[in-house]
């Protein structure tokens, strides 16, 4: 069984982000099952104009076709990043993650929950997700041979509450997509990572954006794998990149029981007289 970890570097047209992904499917080994996760943004990286006209409805759209098309064809659990998806009424959109089984059947789809609206020391400086998008309202889980997925993308990882969340809903392996800038990447990302591994005893597995894009934007890459213990068993500093480890489901399970931290957790009134 692998995880994989997919780095690219993203640019605002889909067909050459395409060619880009179809090149790193293509080095993945024939042993399966395996789950490839692609970053945030990995079908378009621009400006808002773009996302919002390249947003797709869910269940139907080109990229979509090709993702399904992709999974079925490597027979591959392929779980799209994050994406632009409509929302009917809205002029806003959703960025969202999608999860294809082996089949091509799109069998988990999440909202992104937190929206990166933040001042960052980098050339781009000013971020705000929430003037194109909408914001997510469900935490979501999807089974798989793996264990249950818990699905996230990007700013969401700043949030351990909602890894606790995806973990109480039987999460064993946490996938974080995303597009993390250079300045915050450096000082926060594997960290972040590392912590959400350790304090939820699963399998991480962190695709990234590595590098520099057409827009201007930086990205820091590091695309990883991190074990339940906490350690980095594979990563990719920049470009893209197929980032690859062996998955062992009683990993996991072994390390709950000698050190059942999950057991112990209380959860603590700070009101309480």
């Amino acid at each position: 069984m692998w995880l994989a970890a997919l780095q690219l570097i993203s640019g605002r047209r889909w067909p050459e982000n395409r060619d880009q992904i179809a090149n790193l499917l293509a080095q993945l080994p024939a042993e399966r099952p395996l789950l490839a996760l692609l970053p945030e943004n990995f079908a378009l990286f621009g400006e808002r104009q773009g996302y919002l006209d390249g947003a797709e409805v869910p269940g139907d759209g080109p990229i979509q076709h090709q993702l399904a098309e992709w999974a079925r064809h490597y027979g591959i659990w392929l779980v799209a990043g994050a994406m632009p998806t409509r929302i009917d009424g809205e002029s806003r959109i959703h960025t969202s993650s999608l999860v294809f089984n082996p089949d091509g059947k799109c069998c988990g789809l999440y909202h992104k929950l937190h929206l990166f609206d933040v001042d960052v020391a980098d050339s781009h400086g000013r971020y705000r997700e929430s003037e194109t998008f909408t914001a997510g309202e469900q935490p979501v889980v999807v089974d798989s041979p793996f264990g249950a997925l818990g699905l996230s993308i990007c700013y969401d990882l700043r949030f351990p509450e909602l890894y606790r969340t995806l973990v109480a809903h039987g999460a064993k392996v946490l996938l974080v997509p995303a597009a993390f800038t250079r300045a915050t990447g450096a000082a926060h990302w594997e960290p972040l990572l590392r912590a959400r591994a350790i304090e939820n005893q699963c399998w991480v597995v962190a695709a990234g954006q590595g590098g520099d894009h057409e827009t201007g934007r930086e990205t820091y890459g590091h695309s990883m794998i991190i074990d339940p213990w906490g350690r980095v068993v594979a990563c990719q500093e920049s470009g893209p990149a197929v980032v690859m480890a062996p998955f062992d489901p009683q990993h996991a399970t072994q390390l709950a029981a000698r050190m059942p931290v999950l057991q112990h957790a209380r959860l603590m009134n700070l009101n309480a007289e």
